[in-house]
C-alpha cells in the first residue's frame, strides 16, 4: 500500500504520494510559503519542481541554459490547478487502485511515476506541463478505473 509522507515543518503543505519506496506524485499545496528556493523533487527526475520565494529586489542573474543531452523515458507532468477541485486517483504500474487526493485552486500536483486519473468535483481550470515532444495517443495507456464505491481519499479532503 502507499504511503502519505509530509515535509518536516510544513504541516501537510507538500505531500509526497509513495508506493513500494517509489514516488508517484508530489503535492505542493495553495499555502506553501518558505523563504528562499526549494525543490521538491530530487536531481534525478526528468521533470523538476521547485517553490521561489524571493524579496524585492533579488536579482537572479541573466541566464541560459546549456544544451545538455537527456533520455526520458516515462513523461512526467506537472498541474498547476488555478481554479476549482478535483479528485486525482493513483494507479500502481500493474493498473492497480491504490488512493485518491483531492488538490483544489492554487495547488500543484507533479505526476511522476504509475497510472493517474481525475474526476472534477467542481468546475476547474488547470494548467498541464510536461516534456515533449508529444507523441499523440502512444504516449497513453488508457485502462479502466475506480468505480465510485471503491475510492479511498486520503490526506486534505477540502
Amino acid at each position: 500500500m502507499s504511503t502519505h509522507k509530509t515535509e518536516q515543518g510544513t504541516a501537510e503543505l507538500v505531500e509526497r504520494v509513495e508506493h513500494q519506496g517509489e514516488v508517484l506524485a508530489v503535492i505542493v499545496r495553495a499555502d506553501f510559503a518558505k523563504d528562499g528556493i526549494e525543490f521538491f523533487t530530487p536531481d534525478h527526475f526528468s521533470q523538476q519542481l521547485a517553490y521561489m520565494k524571493r524579496p524585492a529586489g533579488h536579482v537572479i542573474e541573466a541566464h541560459e541554459h546549456n544544451p545538455v543531452p537527456r533520455e526520458v523515458s516515462y513523461t512526467r507532468e506537472v498541474l498547476f490547478v488555478r481554479s476549482g477541485r478535483m479528485r486525482v486517483d493513483f494507479y500502481d504500474a500493474d493498473k492497480c487502485y491504490l488512493e485518491s487526493r483531492i488538490v483544489v485552486g492554487g495547488d500543484v500536483i507533479l505526476l511522476a511515476v504509475g497510472g493517474h486519473g481525475f474526476e472534477m468535483l467542481e468546475e476547474s481550470e488547470i494548467i498541464e506541463v510536461k516534456q515533449g515532444p508529444y507523441p499523440g495517443e502512444e504516449d497513453k495507456t488508457r485502462f479502466s478505473g475506480v468505480k465510485a464505491c471503491d475510492v479511498r481519499v486520503k490526506g486534505r479532503k477540502e
